[in-house]
């Protein structure tokens, strides 16, 4: 069967079937993707045993509530953010702080405060590396952000968070912090570790088909808003990580690779109350202002809230 043919066939399921007022857009996205399923089974000679394995996978992606973890590592994800980007460079807005995906395991309803928060429960800290992370909120010309919200949240030392790990506390490694009178934020938490997808999970059954590891470098997801400006969704990777450029979910990019300092001068250890060395890492974001000529930097999708 032709392209041609295959075109004209799906039309009359899903087009000439309609008998009443049909959702525009909902029609021709899926014509457009019952066409393109149909040419690829045609074109690949896909076997009906093949066809319903596959749908059978995606059945228990789902069961498994992988389908977010899966769509990162098509690189379906990073293809938004792309496009995105493209976006916003037609709109003229250029210099701001990278995007790269969310991925999906944020959590609504995070503990606020000004300036400062500690992100971590303090489990950990017998193991674990103190991390101090610090910076200013800045709009597009360089003005610092007072009383912008800088949302913040990232694994353990198990890979874990908190929320879908039952083990650990409530808004463990989750917080949100409102910027001071200087646009300032600051956080205390641990140096978070990567992690890779379930093992004999949905993912990484794929991607072991796909000749591709799940593992992804240690990292800190962000969002970033203030009244009268675009939201920033980015994460930034702990350099050094042996995957920080061989990330399974393509969100490793340029100007999101922090220096990590290491701190052990004595009076400086003191001045934050610890014991023993820690990590320091600066950052700053910048925000671009709203513009009706981009798309919405708000994503809308469903998400957990504790």
């Amino acid at each position: 069967m032709t392209h041609n043919e295959i075109d004209q066939l799906v039309k009359s399921w899903i087009v000439d079937t309609a008998t009443r007022p049909a959702n525009p857009r909902v029609q021709a996205i899926v014509l457009r993707l019952v066409s393109d399923l149909c040419k690829t089974i045609e074109d690949l000679d896909i076997q009906p045993s093949e066809f319903w394995t596959g749908l059978d996978y995606l059945t228990n992606a789902g069961k498994a509530n992988e389908l977010g973890l899966l769509t990162p590592g098509l690189g379906l994800e990073r293809f938004l953010d792309i496009r995105a980007d493209e976006a916003e460079a037609r709109a003229g807005l250029q210099g701001g702080t990278p995007r790269t995906i969310e991925g999906p395991l944020y959590v609504a309803g995070a503990p606020e405060s000004t300036g400062y928060a500690r992100l971590d429960d303090g489990s950990e800290s017998a193991q674990a590396e103190v991390l101090f992370m610090q910076g200013t909120v800045y709009d597009a010309e360089g003005k610092p952000l007072s009383g912008a919200k800088v949302e913040v949240w990232h694994a353990n030392l198990m890979g874990n968070y908190s929320f879908f790990d039952q083990s650990q506390s409530h808004f463990n490694l989750r917080r949100s912090i409102v910027t001071d009178a200087d646009g300032r934020y600051q956080f205390r938490s641990i140096m978070p570790k990567g992690y890779g997808c379930p093992p004999g999970g949905s993912t990484q059954t794929l991607l072991d088909q796909l000749g591709r590891h799940g593992q992804r470098p240690a990292h800190i997801h962000f969002f970033v808003s203030a009244d009268g400006h675009r939201k920033l969704t980015t994460q930034i990777n702990i350099d050094g990580d042996e995957y920080l450029w061989d990330d399974f979910a393509f969100a490793s990019r340029e100007g999101l690779i922090p220096a990590v300092s290491k701190v052990d001068d004595p009076a400086a250890i003191a001045q934050k109350d610890l014991r023993q060395p820690y990590s320091s890492i600066d950052f700053d974001f910048r925000l671009y202002g709203e513009n009706q000529s981009a798309p919405a930097a708000e994503v809308e999708r469903p998400r957990a809230a504790a």
